[in-house]
C-alpha cells in the first residue's frame, strides 16, 4: 500500500512540522506590523480604523491560506507596502474616488491580475516592460514611502505655499520620531527578530511618556464598523476614465510588483516550479481584498524571514495566516499607536525598495531618464500613476527620437498611448 505524503509533503521537501511552525511563527512576528500601519494608512482614506484592521487581519489570513493550499508555498501574503499609499494617497486623495469606489478599482485589478496570472499574458507582459522601468517603479514607491513617513513624523511639513520645509524639532513628536527612528534602525541592522513589532511598541510608550496623543481617537472596538466596511464596493465611477487609469496603474503595480518578488521567494528556497501556481494565488488574494475592505495583498519581503528560518512548505504560510487570525483579539488596543511609532517604520521600508536603483543600468540614457523621472515624480507628484505615466510615455518617444523605435515592444506602446490620452483627456478637463 502506497504511503500517503500528505497535504504540505513535508518528507519530500526536506522539513518537519515543527520546523515549518516555527517558521511561520517567526514569519507572522517579523510581519504582524502590517495590521498596524496598513490600517492607519487605509483610515486617511476614510475607512474605519476598526474596519481597516479587520479588514488587513482577514486579508492576510485568507491569503496566507490560499498560498498554502493552492502553491504549498511559504510566501506570506498580506496588503502591500506601497500600493496601501497608492490606494490612500494616490486614487482617493489625488483622483477624487472615493475610499468605496477605490475598493472597486481593487476588485477590478484583481479580476485582470488573474487574467494575467492564469494564462500567457504574464509572460508577454513580463517581456514587454524594460527591466529598467520595472525596478523604477520600485524605487519611486520606496522614495514615496520614505516622503510619507517623514511627513507623518513631522520631521518634514508642507506650508500653505505646498513647499517642503524641515519641521520643528523642538516638538515633542518630532523628537518622539527621532527616538523611535534611531531604535527601529538599530534593531533592524542587527536583525532582530520581530524588530518593527518592538519598535512600534518602543515608540507607543514613548508617546505615552512624552504626553503624545494617539493617532486615532476612541476607547473601544466596536464590531459594528467593520460592517460599514466590508463589502462596501462601489461601481459608481466605473464609467469614468479616472477609474480605469487607477485600475490600469494598480494592476501594473500589482504584476510586476510580485513578479519579481515572487520570483525572488522561490528561487530563494530553490523551487522554481512554484513559482505559476504562487503566482496565481497572489492574483486571487488581491482580488479577494477589496471584498474584505483593504487595499490589494502582495508577496511580502518578509517572506525572507520565514524562509531562513527554515520554512518549505504552505504549512508555514497556513501558521502564519492563523495567527493573523489570533490577533483579533488585540484590536482594541492598536488606538494606542501614535503616528511616530509608525513613521520609522515607513522610512526603514522605504529606503530597503530604494535600494532596487542598484540593479538599474542608467548608462543608455534613453532608459536612464524615463527610469529617473518616474522615481522623481511619483513623491514629487504625490501620484503614483502620475509618476508611472510620465516615465512609460517618455520611454517610447526618447528611443524613437535616437532611432532605435523597435527596441520598444508593441504593448508598451500601447500602454504609453493609453497614459497619453489618459493626460489628454484630464486637460481637456
Amino acid at each position: 500500500m502506497k504511503e500517503r505524503k500528505g497535504i504540505f509533503q513535508l518528507k519530500d521537501h526536506g522539513t518537519s512540522f515543527k520546523q515549518e511552525i516555527m517558521a511561520g511563527s517567526i514569519g507572522y512576528f517579523t510581519i504582524v506590523y502590517i495590521i498596524a500601519v496598513n490600517a492607519l494608512i487605509l483610515s486617511e482614506a476614510g475607512i474605519p480604523f476598526e474596519g481597516a484592521v479587520m479588514a488587513t487581519i482577514l486579508a492576510s489570513f485568507v491569503g496566507c491560506l490560499v498560498m498554502a493550499f493552492w502553491a504549498n508555498a511559504p510566501i506570506l501574503l498580506v496588503p502591500g507596502m506601497g500600493i496601501n499609499a497608492m490606494f490612500t494617497f494616490t486614487l482617493v486623495k489625488s483622483s477624487g474616488l472615493t475610499w468605496e469606489e477605490a475598493l472597486a478599482v481593487v476588485v477590478v485589478s484583481g479580476i485582470l491580475f488573474m487574467i494575467i496570472a492564469f494564462t500567457k499574458l504574464s509572460k508577454v507582459l513580463s517581456e514587454a516592460i524594460p527591466k529598467t522601468l520595472k525596478e523604477a517603479i520600485t524605487v519611486g514607491l520606496g522614495m514615496f514611502l520614505m516622503f510619507i513617513g517623514l511627513e507623518k513624523g513631522g520631521l518634514i511639513q508642507r506650508g500653505d505655499s505646498a513647499l517642503i520645509t524641515i519641521g520643528d524639532f523642538g516638538e515633542l513628536k518630532v523628537l518622539a520620531t527621532v527616538l523611535t527612528f534611531l531604535v527601529t534602525i538599530f534593531l533592524f541592522i542587527r536583525n532582530v527578530k520581530g524588530q518593527f513589532l518592538w519598535s512600534i511598541a518602543f515608540g507607543t510608550l514613548l508617546g505615552f511618556f512624552f504626553g503624545i496623543e494617539p493617532s486615532i481617537s476612541g476607547d473601544s472596538f466596536h464590531w459594528s464598523e467593520y460592517g460599514q466596511v466590508f463589502g462596501q464596493i462601489s461601481f459608481d465611477s466605473i464609467l469614468k476614465i479616472p477609474f480605469w487609469i487607477a485600475v490600469f496603474s494598480v494592476t501594473m503595480v500589482l504584476v510586476f510588483e510580485n513578479i519579481g518578488l515572487i520570483h525572488g521567494h522561490v528561487d530563494m528556497i530553490d523551487q522554481p516550479h512554484k513559482y505559476p501556481k504562487a503566482f496565481q494565488a497572489n492574483a486571487f488574494s488581491a482580488f479577494t481584498s477589496g471584498f474584505f475592505g483593504t487595499s490589494p495583498t502582495v508577496s511580502t519581503v518578509e517572506s525572507a524571514a520565514a524562509m531562513t528560518a527554515g520554512g518549505r512548505t504552505g504549512l508555514t504560510s497556513l501558521t502564519t495566516g492563523v495567527l493573523f487570525l489570533g490577533s483579533v483579539l488585540f484590536i482594541p488596543y492598536l488606538k494606542w499607536i501614535p503616528d511616530h511609532a509608525i513613521a520609522p517604520i515607513l522610512i526603514v521600508i522605504g529606503g530597503l525598495m530604494i535600494q532596487n536603483i542598484r540593479h538599474m543600468d542608467l548608462r543608455d540614457l534613453t532608459e536612464a531618464f524615463p527610469a529617473i523621472f518616474i522615481i522623481a515624480m511619483i513623491p514629487f507628484t504625490y501620484s503614483i500613476a502620475d509618476g508611472i505615466a510620465i516615465g512609460f510615455i517618455m520611454y517610447p518617444i526618447l528611443k524613437m527620437a535616437t532611432g532605435k523605435a523597435r527596441e520598444v515592444s508593441i504593448p508598451l506602446y500601447i500602454i504609453a498611448g493609453l497614459f497619453l490620452m489618459n493626460f489628454f483627456v484630464h486637460s481637456i478637463h
